[in-house]
């Protein structure tokens, strides 16, 4: 039983990844509200010729049917919808058998259930930018809880070699990179990726161009508003973007300081994983740079969204390699 429910967390963990992928690949391809009714589109829970004759018939005339998008908007609600199933599995299988994930599966079906609220209110409510980025954010959420399950299945390495102080320095970046994620969220929302298409100045040779926090970070502008396309004037943009580039400065500062002293003071298995941490992050900061230089190609910034994901993952195994030791 223990085998098997491993086997079903390893499945949930991999659709999970997929998901966080294809959620990012639909927001940046602009595909958000390519179905403008939830759970279906038009009405329909598979687009058919049907879905076009009802999108037609309900057009408003301020967004025509795309039937690329709507088909990108429906396979990822069909993947999150298949990883509900499965987290519900896990739950009733850990009930039944008294496993000791229980409470962590409980906890994650209800994370779950809030997740599909949120990808509900993203469309309803017409890709509300504290709404996508909570979404966003709720993902990362669900992967690392699956991630942190498989952890603590697996055997644990011996404890001779436990290093607290790396343990908290890794709490600490996975806070900082929670923080830095709703921030890239909050940027992506209000479509400020490219507010500073320059690099390393922001724009006009300027290193900080005239900004508007206040504006920036106001959650809610009142009325129902249609984000699509972003609302914001250019200084507003500018103080997200800029906001987002300061904190990649202070996650990498401390994910390399967590990395660095693993790589020094831990044992064997942590090692390995900081080496590993290492490469992510830099990868992650190629990405970020190259996603400006680029202007924002979507393969590109589809990938510094999983590359986000993976450097939230490697953290997460350093700290239980920190905690539990190993040599």
């Amino acid at each position: 039983m223990k085998k098997g429910f491993l086997n079903l967390s390893i499945v949930s963990f991999l659709l999970a990844f997929c998901v966080v992928i294809l959620g990012a690949y639909v927001r940046l391809s602009d595909a958000g509200l390519g179905c403008p009714d939830w759970p279906g589109c038009y009405g329909e829970l598979f687009i058919t010729e049907e879905t076009r004759v009802n999108a037609a018939q309900q057009a408003s005339g301020s967004r025509p049917f795309d039937m690329d998008k709507a088909v990108k908007e429906m396979i990822h609600r069909y993947a999150a919808g298949i990883l509900g199933i499965l987290v519900l599995l896990m739950t009733i299988i850990s009930w039944r058998s008294r496993h000791d994930e229980k409470i962590s599966c409980s906890i994650l079906l209800g994370l779950v259930a809030l997740q599909a609220l949120l990808g509900m209110w993203t469309v309803t409510e017409l890709l509300k930018p504290i709404i996508v980025a909570a979404h966003l954010l709720g993902g990362m959420l669900i992967l690392g809880m699956l991630y942190w399950i498989i952890l603590r299945q697996l055997p644990s390495p011996a404890r001779s070699r436990a290093h607290p102080h790396t343990g908290r320095l890794a709490l600490a970046a996975l806070a900082i990179l929670a923080l830095q994620m709703f921030t890239g969220g909050w940027t992506s929302a209000n479509y400020a990726a490219l507010a500073c298409p320059e690099f390393p100045t922001c724009r006009d040779g300027l290193y900080w161009p005239e900004t508007d926090f206040s504006e920036a970070f106001t959650v809610w502008h009142g009325g129902r508003i249609d984000y699509e396309g972003g609302i914001l004037d250019a200084p507003a943009r500018t103080a997200i973007h800029l906001t987002h580039r300061l904190g990649a400065g202070l996650t990498f500062l401390v994910v390399f300081t967590a990395a660095l002293c693993a790589m020094f003071r831990a044992g064997r298995p942590a090692r390995l994983t900081a080496a590993f941490l290492l490469f992510v992050l830099s990868l992650q900061v190629t990405l970020g740079v190259a996603n400006v230089l680029l202007r924002l190609p979507l393969p590109v910034a589809v990938a510094h969204n999983s590359v986000a994901a993976l450097l939230m993952l490697s953290l997460l195994s350093l700290y239980r390699h920190a905690r539990t030791g190993g040599d």
